[in-house]
């Protein structure tokens, strides 16, 4: 939180969230109620079928800046090359 005492985001109210909007809950619902059972909380789960969000790959977050990371070993490692003589101490 800010000095202001908000919050840097907008949370939208709980209120809003439908579960009649998302057709994969909504037959989820009826599979659970045609055993007679029912989820009280299956409104918590449609803000993840809303369309602003989307699904991100698997390797996006496992490599994540492994480009960067690996321009900056080659650099590093031409530098020690050019700036750096080996230091053998005579062994052969």
């Amino acid at each position: 939180m800010g000095k202001t005492g908000k919050l840097p985001y907008h949370i939208q109210d709980w209120r809003t969230w439908k579960v009649e909007d998302v057709p994969e809950l909504v037959q989820l619902r009826q599979r659970l109620a045609s055993k007679g059972l029912k989820d009280p909380w299956l409104r918590n789960e449609v803000w993840r079928f809303q369309p602003g969000l989307r699904k991100i790959p698997w390797y996006k977050l496992v490599f994540k800046g492994f480009g960067w990371g690996a321009g900056a070993f080659v650099i590093a490692v031409a530098l020690e090359k050019m700036f750096w003589k080996e230091d053998d101490h005579g062994h052969h």
